[in-house]
């Protein structure tokens, strides 16, 4: 799924891009629990999460996320934001809940990580 079709798809904001709108994701990964992150997650892959915290940034750079989705319409902090920049992580954010959101992007054929 492209990368802008997911921002249309989750009404998503965008505060920091440093991907290209066609890029493909083939993966998404939702969990608040950073653990989770670092063992299912893949490269190429967004992760979903209500964490709107640097310890969300850190955790997609070390697993090789390069788009961050923040639920429910949190807004990080501006220390969140400038590491996600430094770090060319997208990020995003949707007034959607966590599941709303996975429902919407599973509905037109993203899926989970493998487990």
């Amino acid at each position: 799924m492209r990368l802008k079709e997911i921002i249309r798809l989750l009404d998503a904001v965008i505060i920091t891009n440093s991907r290209d709108y066609e890029a493909e994701i083939e993966w998404a990964c939702a969990t608040d629990l950073m653990s989770d992150v670092l063992y299912y997650s893949r490269g190429n892959s967004v992760l979903i999460t209500g964490l709107a915290k640097q310890q969300a940034i850190r955790t997609s750079d070390i697993a090789d996320i390069k788009v961050v989705v923040f639920t429910r319409g949190k807004e990080p902090d501006t220390h969140t934001i400038e590491l996600a920049r430094k770090k060319k992580i997208t990020l995003l954010i949707t007034p959607y809940s966590m599941f709303t959101a996975c429902g919407k992007l599973y509905e037109k054929g993203l899926r989970c990580c493998p487990e």
